[in-house]
């Protein structure tokens, strides 16, 4: 009777430790944001500082990387001249090709005596040969994986780290979409590599990314990095507006679901979004068909028959006949799997980064995004997306109202886990 009793007690626990995995943030947001003031009110910047963290500063330079092909090597050039730190966190790192290229890198400067540091995602990471890993910490590479299998982390094991950071002598940063694989690389031009967009940054805000670095670096080390090498004087180096925030299960969960909210609240002529991941809530499909109703012309950018992720994939046209209902413009990317994550309000505002819209990026991943306010900018950013447009086909809402019954009976089933999507 004891064992039988003790074997209730232990399989009850860990069927509520696993339990922790599926709750979303005690607190969330329940009411719609209404429509107040434009993207290019100063009640905008200000509430945008205020209410997600870092302030707004200026003297920045972004410039936009497409593909691989522009991607990698300008990481990689920047790892190399590297003279003081390179800190690096990320959620995919596979092996291949691209994978072995940056551990050799990160191994090189190590073995030049620059510090650095690692963070990869033990989840994202899985497909990484330990060959590459042990290269790496032989070379002197502080390296930890987030979150491992391990019986402390069965409460948390849900919670990943999503961001994409690489900071070089806390000067020059980069983030965006990419992941360290194959599927990266190339110019998108085929169904085996990917259509992506990542960010090279120098100025101020560079010490938010090196900031948005330390905030997983303590949870995993335990220790902060500091000092000249990581938070150098940061001089002006363009005129952009800009502020990178984070977002974590653990604190400032709605971040990133308030971003989207104030931000499509205050649109009055144009939203732009493109999404490698689109599973909305309820507050985020009412906020874009309010901005429907009150003129704005909304356009959503989706994958189409490339998709890495069938279940995604199916939650997302479930939510699709409201918006287009509501006369949102959906289109499906027809050359590849698209990846990016972009969002252009009034050609006034771009916001990119790690973050997708739906809401396990919102509310379970740990997140980090860069908000640009610059008009030069978002006019670069538009034409890029609208380049994209140009590959890409229309949905209707005929086309939605006709799909095959597999597909409606598919949604309804994936319903009760749109939370975890």
């Amino acid at each position: 009777m004891f064992w039988i009793i003790a074997a209730t007690v232990l399989a009850t626990t860990l069927l509520l430790v696993l339990a922790q995995n599926f709750k979303t943030p005690e607190k969330s947001l329940e009411h719609k944001i209404e429509h107040r003031y434009g993207v290019s009110d100063p009640q905008f910047r200000r509430e945008m500082s205020a209410l997600l963290g870092p302030a707004i500063v200026g003297g920045n330079q972004v410039t936009e990387l497409q593909n691989g092909d522009e991607i990698f090597p300008a990481m990689l050039q920047a790892i190399g001249e590297a003279q003081h730190s390179i800190t690096f966190e990320t959620f995919i790192y596979w092996s291949g090709e691209i994978g072995r290229a940056f551990s050799q890198a990160l191994a090189e400067r190590a073995r030049a005596g620059i510090a650095v540091s690692v963070t990869i995602d033990w989840v994202g990471s899985s497909r990484m040969d330990q060959e590459l890993l042990e290269l790496m910490q032989v070379a002197g590479v502080s390296l930890h994986r987030y979150r491992p299998l391990s019986w402390y982390h069965l409460g948390s094991m849900n919670n990943r780290t999503h961001r994409k950071l690489l900071v070089i002598d806390g000067r020059i940063g980069f983030t965006g979409g990419v992941g360290i694989a194959d599927q990266w690389l190339g110019d998108a031009g085929d169904p085996e590599h990917w259509r992506d967009t990542q960010y090279r940054i120098e100025g101020p805000v560079v010490a938010q990314l090196q900031a948005a670095f330390n905030d997983n670096w303590i949870k995993t080390s335990g220790t902060v990095l500091n000092g000249s090498h990581y938070f150098p004087e940061l001089h002006p180096a363009g005129d952009m507006d800009a502020h990178m925030f984070v977002a974590s299960p653990s604190g400032g969960s709605e971040s990133m679901h308030l971003m989207y909210l104030l931000a499509i609240a205050a649109a009055e002529t144009h939203i732009d979004l493109a999404a490698s991941y689109f599973v909305p809530d309820t507050l985020l499909i009412e906020a874009l068909v309010a901005a429907c109703a009150r003129g704005v012309r909304v356009r959503v950018l989706l994958p189409g028959p490339h998709m890495d992720e069938l279940s995604v994939k199916i939650a997302s046209k479930e939510t699709w006949g409201v918006l287009l209902q509501a006369g949102v413009e959906i289109h499906v990317y027809q050359p590849t799997m698209l990846h990016t994550k972009l969002l252009v309000i009034d050609t006034q505002l771009v916001s990119v980064g790690s973050t997708n819209f739906d809401m396990r990026s919102i509310r379970l991943n740990d997140e980090a995004s860069l908000n640009v306010y610059n008009r030069d900018f978002a006019q670069r950013m538009t034409q890029i997306y609208e380049a994209d447009l140009g590959k890409a086909e229309p949905y209707s809402l005929e086309r939605w109202r006709s799909r095959p019954l597999r597909e409606k009976l598919s949604e309804m089933l994936l319903l009760p886990l749109r939370s975890q999507l």
